[in-house]
């Protein structure tokens, strides 16, 4: 059996640890502007269950699992982007290239919200300021330069 790529291997450790990051984020932006750790993440589900799912607060499988689910897929389809776009810059090893490079989150954030119908935007805009989207996406690309660091230092 031949081996998987490197922009799959990578990509799936990048966006991986871009999800936990990021779905971290949610949480602490979601508890501070809604009272619930668990409503940005469950706005994400709208994918399957519409809007309403932007106005559950509790944890549930229906909304906080299929909504995470979603939030990591969707992570790893853009660390395998990264990768396989951005590997020359990352196999230099340096971390200001690295960083630069994780950058292009501002691609993946422009992309969901201008580029995508709504009904496949990330959902959590419906509950977040601003501002917490933007510390999201922050920590969205520092999982991804904290993933192609740690993988080429190996």
């Amino acid at each position: 059996m031949p081996a998987l790529p490197p922009s799959l291997r990578h990509g799936a450790l990048s966006g991986s640890l871009a999800s936990l990051l990021s779905a971290a984020a949610l949480a602490l932006c979601g508890r501070r502007e809604t009272g619930s750790v668990f409503a940005a993440v469950n706005a994400v589900s709208h994918w399957l269950w519409g809007d309403q799912a932007a106005r559950r607060d509790d944890a549930s499988l229906r909304h906080t699992l299929v909504g995470y689910v979603i939030h990591h897929c969707s992570a790893m389809f853009w660390g395998v982007l990264f990768e396989r776009y951005a590997a020359r810059i990352l196999d230099r090893r340096r971390v200001a290239s690295t960083v630069a490079a994780a950058g292009a989150t501002a691609v993946a954030c422009f992309t969901d919200y201008q580029l995508t119908p709504h009904r496949l935007q990330p959902g959590y805009e419906m509950r977040l300021s601003r501002p917490s989207l933007l510390l999201v996406y922050g920590a969205f690309g520092v999982g991804l330069a904290a993933g192609a660091l740690w993988l080429r230092r190996r």
